[in-house]
C-alpha cells in the first residue's frame, strides 16, 4: 500500500538536505507519497499565517511526517506535531560507524539511543516573575524564606507527571526489548537530579522503578545525571538504551551526537500512541544555506527510522548498510566530515551503495 508522507523541507541549507534525501528514497521505489503543505513563509506571503487549517489537516490524514529543520517560520507545524499529535518519545540513536569523524581515540562499539520525554518537564513553558509567587507562600529547602525573598528576577516551571513519565519509560523499556533480541544487552538506564528535585525528578525515577519490575529481561539501573553525563563521555559503549526527562534528554543527546561525529549525523523520531514524525536533530545550518553542502546524514537516517516505522524494515535496513558502506569508503563525505562532496553526490553515493 501507498504511504502518504508529509514532507516539511524547513528553512536555510535544510531544504537542500531534504530534496537529496526525498531523491533518493524516490529511486528506491518504495510505495511513497509524497505532500507538501502550503505553511511556513510562503503561507505568511499568502496571508494565510503559517500554519494554515489545510496544513494542519495534512498532517492529521498522513502516515507519518518526514521534517527537515527550522528556524522559526515551520515552527507552529513543529509544534502541533509534538504537543498536538502528543509525540511523546523522542527517539535519538548514536551510532558510530567506520568513517564517522568521531573526537574519540576508539569509538568502537558505540551504539546507544535516548528515549527523551518530548512533551513535560520545563517545555510546558510557563515563566513568570518571582513576585508573582508571594501570594502563594513557597518555602524552600535551600532559601531563606521563600523565591519572592531573593530579590527581582525570574522563575520557571517544571512539571513530571506519573502518566507522562510511565509511557515514557515503558516505551524505552519496550525498545530495549526489541534490541536485545537484534544482538545488543538489553539494558535500561534511568537518569534525573533526584537528590536535588526530589518531588518532580524523584518522581521520574520512581515511575521507571515501577516500570522496570515489568520488564524482568531487561537489566535496568539509575545513575543522577552529572554523573551519567560524566560515564557518557568517559565511556558510551557501556550504554544501551537510555531514559531521561526533556531537558536533560535534549541537551545530553546533543552531547551523545558529538561522541559519533557531530549533529550531521544524528537523526531522531518522535513517537506518540497513533503517530510518529521523524527530523535530524541539527539546525538550519544558515551560514552554508545555497551552497549544496549540507550533510543529508541526518535526513536519510531519520527517514530510514520512518521507513521502520512504516513497516518498511528492510528498505530503513538496506539504506543504513549504504550510509555505513560511503562513510566506510571515506571518498564522497561532505565538508563537515574531512571530505569536499556535495549534499547531491553523497546521496547519489548512498544510493549506489543499496543493495
Amino acid at each position: 500500500m501507498t504511504k502518504r508522507i508529509v514532507v516539511i523541507p524547513g528553512e536555510d541549507a535544510a531544504p537542500e538536505a531534504m530534496e537529496a534525501s526525498v531523491a533518493l528514497f524516490d529511486r528506491m521505489n518504495l510505495g511513497l507519497e509524497w505532500i507538501y503543505p502550503l505553511l511556513g513563509e510562503p503561507a505568511r506571503a499568502q496571508g494565510l499565517g503559517t500554519f494554515p487549517d489545510a496544513a494542519r489537516d495534512q498532517i492529521d490524514a498522513a502516515d507519518a511526517t518526514w521534517f527537515s529543520a527550522t528556524s522559526g517560520p515551520s515552527a507552529r507545524a513543529l509544534s502541533h506535531l509534538r504537543w498536538g499529535k502528543q509525540t511523546f518519545a523522542n527517539v535519538r540513536p548514536t551510532r558510530w560507524s567506520p568513517g564517522f569523524a568521531t573526537p574519540l581515540a576508539d569509538p568502537s562499539g558505540v551504539d546507544f539511543v535516548i528515549v527523551r520525554e518530548n512533551l513535560e518537564d520545563s517545555y510546558i513553558s510557563l515563566e513568570g516573575d518571582l513576585a508573582d509567587l508571594a501570594p502563594l507562600n513557597l518555602t524552600s529547602r535551600t532559601l531563606r524564606g521563600g523565591p519572592q525573598d531573593i530579590g527581582p528576577g525570574t522563575y520557571a516551571l517544571k512539571a513530571i507527571t506519573e502518566a507522562g513519565s510511565e509511557r515514557v519509560a515503558r516505551f524505552a523499556f519496550e525498545l530495549a526489548r526489541r534490541r536485545k533480541a537484534a544482538g545488543h544487552p538489553g539494558r535500561v538506564t534511568a537518569s534525573a537530579k533526584w537528590n536535588m528535585l526530589p518531588k518532580t525528578d524523584g518522581l521520574f525515577i520512581e515511575i521507571a522503578r515501577q516500570v522496570a519490575a515489568d520488564f524482568p529481561d531487561i537489566g535496568f539501573e539509575t545513575l543522577i545525571v552529572d554523573d551519567f553525563a560524566h560515564r557518557l563521555v568517559l565511556r558510551p559503549q557501556r550504554f544501551d538504551v537510555i531514559v531521561l526527562p526533556n531537558l536533560y534528554g535534549d541537551i545530553l543527546s546533543d552531547a551523545a551526537a558529538g561522541l559519533a561525529g557531530g549533529l550531521g549525523l544524528a537523526p531522531s523520531g518522535c513517537y506518540g500512541v497513533d503517530y510518529a514524525y521523524f527530523e535530524s536533530a541539527h539546525g538550519t545550518a544558515p551560514d552554508i544555506a545555497g551552497q549544496g553542502v549540507i550533510n543529508p546524514t541526518a535526513t536519510i537516517l531519520s527517514g530510514a527510522m520512518m521507513l521502520e516505522h512504516l513497516g518498511l524494515e528492510d528498505a530503513g535496513h538496506r539504506l543504513r548498510q549504504a550510509v555505513d558502506a560511503v562513510y566506510a569508503a571515506g571518498r564522497t563525505l561532505t565538508p563537515d566530515q574531512g571530505g569536499t562532496a556535495s549534499t547531491k553526490a553523497f546521496a547519489e553515493a548512498v544510493f549506489g551503495a543499496v543493495r
